[in-house]
């Protein structure tokens, strides 16, 4: 299904863009030592879920089960919700004892709650917090666990097939045959190709080469409908012979994928009908290899490391001055701070340990007043962590007028120094490690070659930068280290293995939800993070699917 933001338009790395997938995740939720509120009896517990997207109202996404006199129950309603990466996605579960039968709980008594993120959920996979009747007042010792199921599913996700053919009869009568397969999803109308593989030539024991199709594509996202496979043998002049034909669906594929690959019979029913011992015409083996997406990294293990950097450079002006693009307003707002809040919110929930480092960029610092192009927000060299967003705020603010604001503008040297931490975590050869630099800028880089050089390099490692420009500045010259019209290349020639780098103006965004912009800017990241991952051919940490209790099943579509 489209990705299509709450607020109507769709994003992109300018202000607008196509619309991506979202994939559907499931929600199991239990309960332990709830209070008893039954007289005679322990409470009859309930869980209703609410979700808060884009800074919305509250709306109810659907109730479990009431779980008769229990304490501790194991709801077996699930929930299935929309995942946005690149977005704040607030949800509250609320536990009531139900003593009636009326859809209205006011007057039912409230057993405690949790207010929680979605991102939070999904990058801890299971999630246990103790319930509170209100802020800082605890239900007892009530404590709630969300966990959630290995992804459904989404109508967009690719899967990858390899097929090969034993025992296939000669169709040529002067020769091998050259066949290659058609896979076929159903619908309303009959039978509609989804894929068409390369003809093999003169094979008779053909290996196609695997390919990626859309979920979509192949069978509307219904693991159980039925998928038709035709095998031909080629002729120049378009009047393909058929060899045999086989039905399968994503469910078989999927079971097989797991073991060994699954066989097929090709049959051609008219062979079929004229000769007595007629078995089949080959046998078709199909495997479903295995592809990993950024939720399957995320929930395996995977860490989003974020780093900020801050432009103080003369041109943002007098801090003191509300002209300054480093004036905080009496509501405690400017364009930097904006941008920090608005991506940083996002991000930590994929940090197990929310520190980010922060530095600045363009200003002259004490002790000694020399310009630095990468000194840590908290003048703490050894140890430039923030505590969570806030704390990189805070950093900031108190940073703010102990500099002097100064000049060039040069990206190089924060970015080789991010570039050199991720460097020691590709040593460990494993997807446990992601790291992000958000850039915050008001004006042209001046070192436009060693940032090319430098975005070049990074290409190869396991991160990716936003650029977010404040101000009135014209910033034309950024389009070239965004690569959405062809990848980066270095002065020397050299071509960026990737494309890494998103750049934004922030005055696109001035009169738009204060969502849109994280919106924008992180859209590409899980594409970047899963391709990173893929071409150095790493598995998630731990494989979310391999984790699935004995007792649960994978559910289908439609269900530093």
């Amino acid at each position: 299904r489209p990705r299509v933001p709450p607020w109507g338009g769709k994003v992109c790395g300018g202000g607008i863009m196509a619309a991506q997938c979202v994939t559907k995740v499931e929600l199991t939720v239990s309960c332990e030592s709830l209070l008893d509120m039954d007289l005679f009896s322990k409470s009859d517990p309930m869980c209703v879920l609410l979700i808060n997207t884009a800074g919305s109202q509250w709306y109810e996404v659907g109730r479990t089960e009431t779980v008769k006199n229990c304490l501790s129950p194991k709801f077996a309603k699930k929930f299935i919700i929309d995942y946005y990466f690149e977005l704040v996605q607030r949800l509250k579960f609320q536990i009531y004892d139900i003593d009636n039968k009326t859809v209205d709980l006011s007057d039912d008594d409230f057993l405690g709650e949790l207010d929680c993120t979605l991102g939070q959920v999904v990058s801890c996979r299971t999630f246990t917090r103790p319930l509170v009747l209100a802020p800082k007042r605890p239900a007892g010792k009530g404590t709630i666990t969300v966990s959630v199921i290995y992804p459904i599913w989404s109508l967009q996700r690719n899967v990858v097939l390899e097929s090969w053919m034993g025992l296939l009869h000669r169709q040529d009568f002067f020769g091998k045959s050259d066949p290659f397969l058609e896979f076929y999803k159903q619908n309303e109308t009959g039978w509609q190709l989804a894929h068409r593989t390369e003809v093999v030539k003169r094979n008779l024991n053909p290996t196609w080469r695997p390919f990626r199709v859309p979920l979509q594509s192949l069978c509307d996202g219904d693991m159980d409908k039925p998928i038709k496979v035709e095998c031909y043998d080629h002729n120049n002049d378009g009047s393909h012979d058929l060899i045999g034909i086989f039905e399968t669906n994503m469910k078989r594929l999927q079971e097989a994928s797991r073991t060994s690959p699954a066989e097929f019979e090709c049959i051609n029913s008219q062979k079929k009908q004229k000769k007595k011992g007629y078995k089949n015409s080959g046998v078709v083996s199909v495997k479903m290899l295995k592809e990993y997406t950024f939720l399957d990294y995320i929930m395996g293990g995977c860490q989003i490391n974020f780093t900020v950097a801050i432009d103080f450079t003369g041109s943002n002006g007098d801090p003191n001055t509300p002209q300054s693009l480093h004036y905080i307003s009496p509501q405690g707002y400017n364009e930097y701070l904006s941008a920090i809040w608005s991506v940083g919110m996002v991000i930590q929930d994929y940090s197990s340990h929310k520190m980010f480092p922060a530095f600045g960029f363009g200003a002259q610092i004490p002790p000694t007043w020399q310009v630095s192009h990468q000194f840590p927000l908290n003048f703490n060299p050894a140890n430039p962590f923030c505590p969570g967003i806030q704390g990189v705020v805070e950093a900031y603010k108190v940073c703010l007028p102990q500099v002097k604001l100064y000049g060039p503008t040069n990206f190089s040297p924060v970015i080789n120094h991010l570039a050199s931490i991720a460097l020691q975590a590709t040593q460990q050869r494993t997807a446990s490690q992601y790291h992000v630099l958000l850039i915050i800028t008001d004006g042209v880089i001046t070192d436009m070659d060693q940032t090319c050089s430098a975005i070049v390099n990074a290409s190869r490692l396991p991160m990716s930068i936003i650029i977010i420009g404040v101000g009135r500045a014209d910033f034309t010259a950024m389009d070239i280290l965004d690569g959405d019209d062809g990848r980066l290349r270095a002065p020397t020639g050299e071509m960026a293995a990737r494309d890494i780098v998103q750049f934004v103006p922030f005055r696109k965004f001035q009169n738009a939800p204060r969502e849109a912009l994280a919106q924008s800017v992180l859209a590409e990241l899980p594409g970047q993070v899963e391709s990173y991952f893929r071409i150095q051919k790493l598995n998630p940490p731990n494989d979310p699917e391999s984790q699935l209790q004995p007792n649960e099943s994978q559910p289908s579509a439609s269900a530093q």
